[in-house]
């Protein structure tokens, strides 16, 4: 502990020291089995180094299987949140564990740490962050789990094995159709300020409009629900500045949009062309039916369970799976210009 003397030394420290995952470091002290002989003297060499004494977090790792996993679920109940929790849901089952889910009124320390807690006392064997906010992801920085971390999240921060969807690749996906119709003037109505996801998307829109040459007004903020665009679009046709393009962060303020610009005797795609992001069961049935980004949750879910099954089976850090791409479903709502 070199730059720190008076640090007290944590299970994280251990496993940089002996090149493993903090979960073989677990093993190791509660004498587990399917550790290799000469990777428990590697961690028992530097246990002894750092005189690293483990807290309780650090021997709560449990010598008999509970075949529970711990879901904390951050965020609103959206289709995409609510689409994650029930294919996890789904995949737990098929891989024979039970699922004990709890969903944290905000995504502060305190209260995230407090859910968690509660899942480490039932004898959950791993925890799966669902993070809809970096706050999310955040607050588990630095904290000794004494359990393997899966993050469901679309940025690359803070700690665990992250699984994703790709919502920039997605993002950039959509502005490229409208691209390739012929429009130049592409607004974004952009969910709100702290989610990763609109932060990916927006990012995704601007990065090709760039690439295309084009500079993108701000976006609009929406709130992920359809009265928040309904307000957007209805602003935007009175101020004059109704645009021929636009890209909504979802499919419910996609439906929003739909909705003031009927109000304002504009067609879609005639006037508009519109495109949303998701594909809730309901977009293929909006008026016009609505062309968007698809997300596979399906896969996700999956994704997330495969992680969790290779940190509680493998003794080594192993990578996260490969992020899945949304993909362009056509429909009604966009036309070439």
């Amino acid at each position: 502990m070199n730059g720190d003397r008076n640090r007290v030394a944590t299970i994280f420290d251990v496993a940089r020291l002996a090149g493993v995952s903090h979960q073989t470091v677990s093993r190791v002290l509660n004498d587990l089995p399917n550790v290799r002989p000469a990777t428990r003297e590697r961690v028992e060499e530097a246990i002894k180094q750092l005189r690293y004494v483990p807290s309780q977090a650090a021997r709560a790792l449990v010598t008999r299987r509970s075949r529970t996993i711990g879901l904390v679920a951050t965020g609103l109940p959206d289709y995409g949140p609510s689409s994650i929790v029930l294919n996890f849901n789904e995949s737990a089952r098929d891989a024979g564990y039970a699922v004990i889910a709890t969903n944290p009124a905000d995504a502060e320390r305190a209260t995230l740490r407090s859910a968690t807690e509660m899942l480490i006392r039932q004898n959950v064997e791993a925890i799966v962050l669902l993070a809809a906010e970096r706050a999310a992801l955040d607050a588990f920085d630095g904290w000794e789990l004494g359990v393997p971390l899966v993050a469901i999240a679309s940025e690359t921060r803070g700690r665990g094995i992250r699984v994703a969807l790709d919502q920039r690749q997605g993002a950039r996906t959509a502005v490229s159709h409208l691209l390739e119709l012929g429009h130049r003037e592409i607004v974004h109505i952009a969910g709100p300020h702290g989610s990763m996801d609109a932060e990916e998307r927006l990012s995704g829109w601007r990065d090709r409009l760039a690439e295309a040459g084009i500079a993108g007004e701000e976006p609009m903020r929406g709130d992920w629900s359809p009265e928040s665009a309904y307000r957007i679009g209805t602003e935007l046709v009175a101020s004059g500045r109704a645009p021929r393009a636009v890209f909504a962060g979802n499919d419910q303020m996609a439906l929003g949009l739909l909705h003031a610009l009927a109000d304002a005797g504009l067609r879609v795609p005639g006037d508009v062309s519109v495109v949303g992001f998701d594909d809730i069961p309901e977009a293929a049935h909006f008026s016009p039916p609505l062309t968007t980004v698809r997300q596979d949750f399906v896969g996700l879910g999956r994704d997330a369970m495969a992680a969790v099954l290779t940190q509680l089976q493998d003794e080594e850090s192993t990578a996260p799976p490969p992020t899945r791409v949304p993909r362009l479903v056509v429909r009604a709502s966009t036309r070439s210009v």
